[in-house]
This record gives C-alpha cells, structure tokens and sequence, in this order.
C-alpha cells in the first residue's frame, strides 16, 4: 500500500526520536522491509531543509538525502498542476500543510501524521495513534 507521510513523521522516523503513533509506526517499518511504499512531498523535504538550516530538527538536510535515495519504497512526490488544482479545495490550513493535504488528495492516499489541525480538518485521512 501507499501512504503520504508528512515532515514530523519523516524527522522522527529517520532521526529516530519523539514518539510515532503505533499505527504510523508499522507501516514506516514495513516500508523499511519493503512491504508499503511511502510517499513525501517534496514540500516536506524543503521543510526538512529549512529546519535542519536552522538546527531546528536533529537531522542534516544531506543526512535525509542520502537515506532517502537508495530506498526503492520511499518515493517524492513533486508539485505539479493537479496537486496545486486539489489544493483550491482545501480550506483553513496554512500553506505548507495545505499542499501536503492536496498531495494526498490527489494521489488518494492517506497521510501519517501527529499534525491534529490536519486531523481535526476533516478534509483527508489521517494515520497515526
């Protein structure tokens, strides 16, 4: 299966820290193993960019990189006109956390994410206790 995670669940899953929900955890484990395949938005990888620049997030932004490219079940996902087309529909969400929605909308997916103003959103499914 496929799943969006978001930038929270990439940090924490690659840095190994903070707590991932059981459910999220699994299925990022079993993308380890090569049983699920999941997809970032490459809005959370210049997130990561931008916190790692800063020493916001334990990792280096070179660090995620290089986990990143060799693994076959771990995929990004650009922008394109369909996306930023869905992302018209989604309302009451700040812009980076907008696309990341629109991007699973778009790609029918649901997102693994601790992100409760997501959630609470109602506009998309969320994994992650």
């Amino acid at each position: 299966m496929q799943f969006l995670a978001d930038t929270v669940a990439i940090v924490r899953h690659f840095a190994n820290v903070g707590k991932i929900g059981k459910a999220a955890k699994l299925i990022l484990q079993d993308a380890d193993s090569g049983k699920n395949t999941i997809l970032i938005s490459i809005i959370s990888i210049v997130e990561i960019l931008y916190l790692s620049e800063r020493n916001k997030i334990p990792l280096e932004f070179e660090d995620v990189r290089r986990k990143l490219l060799p693994l076959d079940n771990y995929r990004i996902v650009d922008l394109d006109f369909d996306i930023v087309e869905t992302a018209k529909t989604v309302q009451g969400l700040e812009l980076h956390d907008r696309l990341i929605v629109s991007t699973s909308l778009s790609l029918k997916v649901p997102i693994l994410t601790s992100d409760q103003i997501i959630k609470d959103s109602g506009q998309v499914d969320v994994i992650w206790k």
